[in-house]
């Protein structure tokens, strides 16, 4: 599992290729937001196999396991856990090194738990 913090004006999709790259063996399951050409040949170079929903405005609409998507729900559940914290929820730290440092301290407690 690896975090990265990036400025709040960045989109989502701008770190994820730096994320995936060297950990895409097994399925990789994301949102809609992160359909994108280049994440998917990351995804596929590392040996892994996508489980993206297209975008609508897709020419091509791919294809996807379904039931492999459905089981996204532990992720956004964890992330619903998380924010319950409310120095992670409203990021009360002003260095992104301390709230890097106490969301992985929230994470191996609610792992723990």
């Amino acid at each position: 599992m690896r975090f990265a913090i990036g400025p709040g004006q960045q989109n989502d999709m701008a770190p994820a290729c730096r994320l995936v790259a060297g950990l895409a063996r097994g399925q990789v399951l994301a949102d809609r937001v992160y359909d994108a050409d280049s994440l998917h040949e990351v995804i596929l170079g590392e040996g892994g196999k996508p489980v993206i929903p297209p975008r609508r405005h897709r020419r091509y609409q791919h294809r996807y396991d379904r039931i492999a998507y459905q089981q996204r729900w532990g992720i956004e559940g964890f992330f619903a856990r998380l924010k319950q914290w409310r120095r992670i929820a409203t990021r009360y730290d002003k260095l992104a090194v301390n709230f890097l440092g106490f969301v992985k301290l929230a994470s191996i407690m609610l792992w723990i738990k």
